[in-house]
C-alpha cells in the first residue's frame, strides 16, 4: 500500500522525470494519473453548470442552451486542442532532444498564434449569440432566454484556449501535475460561484443562466492565472521569457504545418457533433434535445479521463521519438491502449447498470430522462472501440503526423456518421434513436482504420 501511495505522490508532485529512461509502465501511469484527473476536471465545468441550471424554473430551455452552446464552443475547443496538439508535439520532441530552451521558444510562438486566431473568432460569437442558438435548432423563445449565457461563454473563448493550450505545453514537457492542478483550481472556483451567482446570495442578485456563464468564466480565468505563473515566473523546465514572443516566422510555419490539420481534425469531429445535436433537436423536439445534451455531458465526464489517459501516448511518442527510441514509442502506445480498454469497459458497465441514477441526478422530467437513458445505453456499446481509437489518434498527433487522423475523422464522421444518422433518423423514421446508433457505429469504423494505419508505421518518419 505504501508503494502505491508513494507512486501517487510522485505523479502529483510535478517533479521532472526522464520518461525515455524509466519503465514504460511507470512512464504511462505517471503521466496518465494526473492527465486523467485533469480531463475529468474539464468535464466537471459542464456538469456543474448542467446540475444547477437543471433546477431552474425553465430547466428545458436552460439545459438546451447550455448543451447547444457547448456544442458550438466545441469548434473553439477544436482550435484550442489543435494548437495544443502542435505545442505538445513540438515541446515533447525538443524535451526528448534535451533542449528545454527551444521547447520554451516553441511554446511562446504557439501561444502568440493561438491568441490572435481565437480573439477574432470569439468576437463573432459575442455579436451573433442568439442567431447561433437558432441555427442550432433552438426555438426563438429558447434562444432569447439563453443568448446572454452563449454570449459570455463565446466571449471567454480566449480563456478557454489558454487553459487548453498551456496545459498542452506542460503535458509535452511531461509535467502533467501542473496541468491537473490548474483545472482543479478552476473547478473549485466554479463550484463555489455557481450557486452564488445562479441563485443569489446576500447582496449578490440571482442571475440564473447568466450566472452559470460568469462562474465558469471566472473559474477558468483563475486557472489560467495559475498556469501563467508557472509558465512565466516559476522555476520549471518550460520557462518563457517575454522576448520569446517576438514572431519567429520559421517556427510559426512549423506550428501551422502541424496545427492546421490538427484543428481540422477536431473541427471535423465537432461539426459532426453539432450536426447530430441539430438533428436530435429537429426530429425529437425540446425534450429530446435536453435528454441528448444530458447524456452527452455524462458521457464526456467519463470520456475525458480516458482522453487524458490517451494523452500519455502523445507525450511518450513525442519524447521517445526525440530520443530516437522508435520501438519504445510504439510499445508505449500499446501499453496505453491496454489501460484505456480496461477503463472504458468499466465505464460501459456503469452506464448500463447506473444510467437511470446518473440521469436522475440532473433532471426529474420523465421525457428528458427516458431520452438520456436510451442515448447512454446505445452510445456505450462502442466505448471500448472509442478507448482504443483515441489512444491511436493521440499517438499520431504526438508524432506530429496530424494529417492521418484528420483524414480518418473526415471519412469516419462526415462520410459515414452524418449520412447514417440522417438516414436512420429521417428516412427510416427512427428519430433521435437513429442519431444515437450512428455514434458507436462511426467510432468502431474509425478505430479499425486507425489501427491499420498505425501498424503501417508511416508516423515514425515525421520530422517536427
Amino acid at each position: 500500500m505504501a508503494k502505491y501511495i508513494e507512486f501517487l505522490k510522485k505523479a502529483f508532485s510535478g517533479d521532472e522525470v526522464d520518461y525515455t529512461k524509466i519503465t514504460i509502465r511507470s512512464a504511462v501511469l505517471l503521466l496518465a494519473v494526473p492527465m486523467m484527473l485533469e480531463m475529468a476536471m474539464e468535464s466537471v465545468f459542464a456538469l456543474v453548470d448542467l446540475y444547477f441550471v437543471g433546477h431552474l424554473k425553465e430547466s428545458g430551455y436552460a439545459i438546451q442552451s447550455v448543451g447547444l452552446t457547448e456544442s458550438v464552443l466545441s469548434v473553439m475547443y477544436s482550435i484550442a486542442i489543435g494548437m495544443s496538439m502542435a505545442a505538445t508535439a513540438l515541446v515533447a520532441r525538443r524535451i526528448g532532444e534535451k533542449n528545454p530552451e527551444q521547447a520554451s521558444r516553441s511554446a511562446a510562438q504557439v501561444l502568440l498564434v493561438s491568441f490572435i486566431i481565437t480573439a477574432i473568432l470569439s468576437l463573432f460569437g459575442v455579436i451573433y449569440a442568439e442567431e447561433i442558438l437558432i441555427l442550432m435548432g433552438s426555438k426563438p423563445e429558447a434562444a432569447a432566454y439563453g443568448k446572454d449565457f452563449t454570449r459570455i461563454m463565446m466571449g471567454s473563448s480566449v480563456i478557454i484556449m489558454l487553459l487548453f493550450l498551456i496545459n498542452g505545453i506542460f503535458r509535452g514537457a511531461g509535467n502533467a501535475a501542473i496541468a491537473m492542478k490548474s483545472l482543479w483550481i478552476a473547478n473549485i472556483v466554479n463550484i463555489i460561484l455557481c450557486p452564488v451567482l445562479i441563485k443569489g446570495f446576500g447582496p449578490v442578485p440571482a442571475m440564473g443562466l447568466t450566472g452559470a456563464a460568469l462562474a465558469t468564466t471566472i473559474g477558468r480565468s483563475v486557472g489560467v492565472i495559475y498556469q501563467l505563473y508557472h509558465l512565466l515566473v516559476a522555476d520549471t523546465q518550460i520557462r518563457i521569457a517575454v522576448s520569446y514572443f517576438t514572431p519567429d516566422f520559421r517556427q510559426i510555419k512549423s506550428i501551422v504545418k502541424i496545427a492546421t490539420p490538427g484543428i481540422f481534425q477536431f473541427v471535423i469531429a465537432s461539426c459532426s457533433w453539432i450536426f447530430l445535436a441539430q438533428l436530435v433537436a429537429t426530429t425529437g423536439g425540446e425534450n429530446a434535445s435536453a435528454g441528448y445534451q444530458t447524456a452527452l455531458r455524462l458521457m464526456m465526464f467519463f470520456m475525458l479521463p480516458a482522453w487524458g489517459l490517451s494523452n500519455a501516448a502523445s507525450t511518450l511518442v513525442g519524447q521517445n521519438m526525440g530520443a530516437n527510441e522508435m520501438l519504445r514509442a510504439e510499445q508505449s502506445v500499446m501499453k496505453t491502449v491496454k489501460y484505456n480498454v480496461i477503463f472504458m469497459l468499466a465505464v460501459s458497465l456503469i452506464f448500463f447498470l447506473l444510467g437511470d441514477f446518473l440521469v436522475g441526478f440532473f433532471t426529474q422530467e420523465t421525457e428528458i430522462k427516458d431520452v438520456a437513458k436510451n442515448a447512454l445505453h446505445i452510445m456505450s456499446v462502442g466505448f471500448i472501440f472509442y478507448g482504443i481509437g483515441m489512444v491511436l489518434i493521440n499517438a499520431f498527433n504526438g508524432a506530429g503526423d496530424t494529417w492521418t487522423p484528420t483524414w480518418v475523422n473526415f471519412f469516419g464522421f462526415w462520410l459515414f456518421q452524418i449520412p447514417l444518422a440522417y438516414f436512420l433518423s429521417k428516412h427510416f423514421g427512427m428519430g433521435p434513436k437513429g442519431v444515437f446508433i450512428s455514434i458507436p457505429a462511426a467510432e468502431m469504423l474509425i478505430t479499425i482504420v486507425a489501427f491499420i494505419l498505425f501498424k503501417k508505421g508511416k508516423w515514425k518518419t515525421v520530422k517536427v
